[in-house]
């Protein structure tokens, strides 16, 4: 990619061109980075046969969250179009995930772009600020009860509602705990996510 800041892949053990697999594109929280986005699903990636594609955000955060699009869609787009043209795209299977202040984004631009992204993965999000409404994605999305820094009464149990309201398929969990991603929930959102027709 362009620069060292830009991301990093992981490809699944057994990939094989003839056989196109599931892509998620994971975006991290504030102030962190593609490497530590891509630990989320790391661990899960050669069981599901996911390939994982984590960017970065130019700024601390993602640039909808500081005031509007603009250079992080860019990055994305180009990683994305490396990545589809370097390896076999289940095009049934496309996410965009994330974590805080990525699951935000994750849902702002995956209901954007919801003709190419058939999924969105938004672990503890605060919000969402989708430019349009593209597509019918399914989403899924999780936040722990005790969440101490996007509390969840003001943040999914408001999101969730709304998206069910525009009649998005919306799976829902919320777990007891704080701002973070167990490793049951990220199991069974990767299980959803392959599990989709």
């Amino acid at each position: 990619m362009e620069s060292q800041r830009d991301g990093f892949i992981y490809v699944p053990t057994g990939y094989q061109p003839d056989n196109p697999v599931p892509l998620v594109l994971m975006l991290h929280g504030a102030g962190g980075d593609a490497e530590g986005a891509l630990r989320i699903l790391a661990g899960l990636a050669d069981a599901y046969g996911l390939l994982l594609l984590a960017v970065e955000s130019r700024g601390r955060t993602w640039d909808v969250i500081l005031g509007d699009y603009g250079p992080d869609i860019a990055v994305m787009d180009r990683a994305l179009a490396q990545t589809f043209s370097r390896y076999a795209i289940d095009p049934s299977r496309v996410a965009i995930a994330g974590f805080s202040d990525g699951a935000s984004y994750a849902l702002s631009v995956g209901i954007t772009n919801g003709d190419l992204s058939t999924h969105v993965v938004a672990f503890s999000p605060g919000f969402m600020a989708p430019a349009a409404q593209r597509g019918e994605p399914h989403i899924f999305i999780s936040h722990g009860t005790q969440d101490p820094v996007l509390p969840i009464d003001s943040c999914s149990r408001r999101i969730v509602p709304q998206l069910q309201q525009a009649h998005y398929d919306t799976r829902y969990r919320e777990f007891n705990g704080g701002h973070t991603v167990p490793a049951d929930i990220s199991r069974e959102a990767m299980t959803w996510l392959t599990a989709q027709s």
